[in-house]
């Protein structure tokens, strides 16, 4: 994969409605559902009220590739950075940016987690 390779991962869609297994994610105050369990690859993201996500990420869907590297994918023409890179527990650097009018999340993998495959 070169720097710039996006690989399709996820969808993700925000959502009122509790959603069955979803997991609790204290630093974003957010419950997360694995896209791997949905058939259409569909992450649903539920956000407590005081969550610090940012509106642009909570309030629109966003489509998430994994690279290989987060960095390039921050300064190429046209990104704006909505959340810098932050790492998941401990298997998983992620970005969040704003291009063509939308939202993509870039993934880069540490290790094997419940996210990959």
């Amino acid at each position: 994969m070169s720097d710039l390779e996006y690989v399709f991962d996820h969808v993700g869609i925000t959502t009122t409605e509790p959603q069955s297994q979803e997991d609790w994610v204290e630093a974003s105050k957010i419950w997360v559902t694995n896209p791997r369990n949905h058939p259409e690859h569909i992450e649903f993201l539920r956000y407590r009220e005081d969550s610090t996500v940012p509106a642009a990420v909570r309030d629109n869907p966003h489509v998430a590739y994994r690279v290989k590297d987060i960095a390039p994918h921050l300064a190429a023409e046209g990104v704006e950075v909505l959340i810098p890179p932050f790492v998941v527990g401990d298997f998983l650097e992620v970005a969040f940016v704003r291009k063509h009018g939308m939202v993509f999340e870039y993934m880069r993998y540490l290790k094997e987690g419940w996210f990959d495959n």
